[in-house]
């Protein structure tokens, strides 16, 4: 039987965060989360009500990693429940900023900009065939619409320019038919 698809809302992640920063706090240190994906879609743009997971990649690895596992024990989350399996899609031209993500004590959050994070969404170009699977899609829309952009070409332009040599044409054959079918 397949595991039921967890779900964290806006609450529940800033909640976490806020516990993290109280355990660094207590630890005497300061932390640093760059977020990725659905917890950037749901904390920055509001575009979604909740994420499965929170990706980031992270400083201090080893602190950040230990207040999240006490952390997510106390809130009863999954064991990964923030995680740096992003860190696989970081580009070269890593550009973040604060954006209107909410700051802690002993806890600063940056993001990709918008741009960067549609690249990250183009490059996964997952498409859930279930609903416990992961899907890039309304991701991409809404970034596609927030940013603007008025053809597939000029979105495959702006995810090459972050992934050169890297956008699969599956994600230009997704990106190409969310135009064709005037979804975007």
């Amino acid at each position: 039987m397949p595991q039921e698809k967890s779900s964290l809302s806006r609450e529940q992640i800033l909640a976490a965060l806020q516990r993290i920063s109280d355990e660094l706090g207590q630890r005497g240190v300061k932390g640093e989360l760059c977020l990725f994906g659905g917890s950037v879609m749901v904390l920055a743009f509001a575009a979604r009500v909740s994420t499965k997971d929170v990706d980031a990649i992270f400083q201090p690895t080893r602190e950040i990693r230990d207040a999240a596992s006490k952390v997510g024990a106390e809130f009863e989350f999954p064991d990964n429940w923030l995680n740096d399996a992003a860190k696989g899609f970081v580009s070269m031209r890593h550009e973040v900023l604060i954006g209107n993500l909410p700051q802690f004590p002993n806890l600063r959050l940056t993001m990709p900009t918008a741009e960067y994070l549609l690249a990250m969404k183009c490059l996964a170009s997952r498409i859930g065939s279930v609903e416990t699977d992961a899907d890039d899609v309304n991701d991409i829309l809404f970034l596609v619409r927030h940013l603007k952009l008025k053809s597939a070409a000029e979105v495959m332009g702006l995810a090459g320019s972050y992934y050169p040599d890297r956008i699969s044409l599956k994600a230009q054959y997704l990106v190409e038919g969310l135009f064709a079918e005037g979804k975007v």
